[in-house]
């Protein structure tokens, strides 16, 4: 691991933004349990706060904003010619072919765990985690989807959780050992812990521990279409892919930043797109605001964390 250079810093005002519109997000927020926050714009940070006992070199957990870092261990193998997008799941796990029955199982390809479209109309992760199951994949391959995979989503963690696996088994590496030279080191990201189950397989859909400085990292990589400090990290035709809506997600009118579509583990927004983990770890891409907001937080009200950007932050980027 190396030891990474510091954002460049600079005012809001020198980068068009008025101070007092981050201020009031920040107040609004603060009500709503916020830990941190690191604002970006044209790729300096321009605010940055903590809460105690928070700080900028303590790893927050991220819950399910983990999901953004397992689809960009994806778009990697993809590059490296280890992951192929169009194939069929269980061509990764022919240990499992047997056990396997369902033709939709067999037909559920990696795409659809990207877009979590398997095909089953709700989460599984209690029948696949449930006590005693010690091989998640085969559970979660051995429950039928509901419909053809591709043609529904459903927030389903076992989907990313073998999409980990999937990443894992090819490289022959541990999901963190396989990101450290691809992606940690070259954008910067310091010392991270990702949680195991069972021990040697990361979670993928949650459980990674990172600074919030790493979760503007990862923002400012994907606003810049993968490159960083003028070399390509990430292939540009992958941040785009996994950006864009891929599948139609539920109207749901208490949560409109939930129902604008889903690509691969990332969330389309109202304004731009984005990570999000439970309880309020965020990493908001604006490409028309040209900026990143990293956001980590204890809340129970994650569409108001939401609204207080539309609200507060966006009008005080004024024009890109």
């Amino acid at each position: 691991m190396v030891t990474p250079e510091p954002l460049p810093e600079d005012s809001p005002s020198r980068h068009g933004v008025d101070a007092g519109g981050i201020t009031a997000f920040r107040d609004a927020a603060d009500g709503m349990g916020l830990h941190s926050l690191m604002v970006l714009r044209h790729g300096h940070v321009i605010a940055s706060a903590w809460r105690a006992p928070h700080g900028p070199g303590r790893p927050h957990q991220l819950y399910s904003l983990s999901k953004s870092f397992t689809s960009t261990a994806v778009g990697l193998a993809v590059a490296d010619g280890l992951v192929d997008l169009d194939a069929p799941v269980l061509g990764y796990f022919p240990e499992l072919d047997a056990d396997v029955t369902d033709p939709r199982s067999r037909a559920m390809l990696v795409r659809h765990l990207a877009t979590m479209s398997s095909g089953h109309l709700a989460d599984t992760w209690q029948p696949v985690f449930g006590t005693g199951r010690d091989r998640p994949v085969r559970e979660f391959l051995r429950i039928p989807p509901d419909r053809d995979p591709g043609t529904v989503f459903a927030y389903n963690q076992p989907c990313t959780y073998t999409l980990a696996s999937i990443v894992q088994r090819v490289t022959g590496q541990p999901l963190v050992a396989y990101l450290r030279p691809r992606l940690f080191d070259p954008i910067g990201i310091g010392e991270v812990t990702w949680e195991e189950s069972p021990p040697g397989q990361v979670l993928g859909f949650s459980g990674l521990s990172a600074t919030t400085d790493a979760v503007a990292r990862l923002g400012e990589l994907y606003l810049r279409g993968g490159r960083w400090h003028g070399r390509q990290i990430m292939p540009a035709d992958w941040v785009a892919e996994a950006t864009r809506p891929q599948v139609a997600t539920p109207p749901d009118a208490r949560r409109p930043d939930w129902e604008r579509g889903y690509g691969f583990q990332f969330w389309m927004s109202r304004h731009g797109y984005r990570g999000d983990g439970a309880r309020g770890q965020f990493c908001l891409i604006l490409p028309e605001q040209d900026a990143v907001v990293a956001i980590t937080a204890d809340s129970r009200d994650m569409q108001g964390v939401l609204d207080a950007a539309w609200t507060h932050l966006l009008p005080a980027f004024g024009d890109p």
